[in-house]
């Protein structure tokens, strides 16, 4: 046991004596993890930022106190602006069924309008945000739920532009408008079609007014946000030959841009590029951030 002892104690004082010597230090500068990748340190032993995109459970993200909170929010937001891989750009994602005043049955996959308002408000106040980028794969929901989003997203002084990726259905094509640009991914489709209700209709004609007035109002919404000429679009949503079990149209990308429904075809880097070319327009604008205007082109 002593001859054990003495070993050891052999081995600990060359490590414990290496403190002042500089040439036995180990290279603050660049330290090599487990993984192979290389981590800069600073001369006090702090570690830079670390990827916010590594979560909990990975031994090279112990330091991210936060990352079990940042999946919850994900897992219930299902937005990608709570990891923040872009801190002047907000993204919002707009999936599933728009949630109105009623809660959907659980299985279903919902975008909640309670949640998206906040987040639209935030960018618009945050300074640090200059731009939102909306993702949009929906198959419409509440009228009126996604009518507030829409008017809200036009409302904004700060650049915004829209990607549709699969589908942008039902009142899914206002949201898809509301932006200051649109895309459509290459594989991309929206469906143009009257408004309906569930439940107990009342059959008078008091009844059919208010549904006109409702459609006046999605109408004149998407007509004013985008160059769709509005006789074509009344076409398109009261066609009876496209639909088997409805009525209106299924329009793919190609024909999206082509009745100036949406602006450009493309996937999120053009959107991106888009975005990023709106912002340095608006700062060109306003070098100052005074009193920011709207951009806009369609009021």
């Amino acid at each position: 046991m002593r001859n054990i002892d003495h070993n050891i104690n052999n081995v600990r004082q060359p490590i414990g004596s290496t403190g002042g010597n500089k040439d036995c230090q180990i290279d603050q500068n660049n330290s090599e993890l487990q993984d192979g990748s290389i981590q800069k340190q600073n001369f006090n032993g702090n570690s830079e930022p670390v990827n916010p995109f590594l979560f909990s459970g990975n031994v090279n993200n112990g330091d991210n106190k936060n990352s079990d909170q940042s999946i919850e929010n994900v897992k219930q937001m299902g937005s990608v602006t709570n990891i923040n891989p872009v801190k002047d750009v907000c993204f919002i994602n707009i999936i599933g069924e728009i949630e109105g005043h009623t809660s959907l049955p659980p299985q279903s996959k919902t975008t909640k309008y309670e949640h998206i308002i906040p987040m639209i408000i935030g960018a618009e106040m945050d300074p640090q945000i200059k731009g939102v980028l909306m993702l949009i794969n929906t198959m419409g929901g509440d009228v009126e739920a996604g009518l507030a989003i829409s008017e809200l997203v036009a409302s904004i002084t700060k650049p915004t532009v829209s990607l549709v990726l699969g589908g942008g259905h039902s009142i899914g094509t206002a949201l898809a408008v509301s932006t200051d640009y649109s895309f459509i991914a290459p594989t991309g489709t929206m469906t143009i079609h009257p408004i309906r209700t569930n439940g107990l209709v009342i059959g008078v004609p008091q009844t059919f007014r208010y549904f006109q007035k409702m459609q006046e109002r999605i109408t004149n919404f998407i007509v004013s946000n985008s160059r769709v000429n509005k006789e074509q679009f009344l076409k398109y949503m009261y066609d009876t030959d496209e639909i088997a079990n409805d009525v209106g149209t299924v329009v793919n990308s190609d024909e999206a841009v082509q009745i100036g429904l949406i602006d450009e075809i493309g996937g999120f880097s053009s959107a991106m590029l888009e975005l990023r070319k709106l912002i340095d327009k608006m700062e060109d604008k306003n070098p100052e951030n005074e009193n920011p205007m709207p951009i806009n082109k369609y009021r």
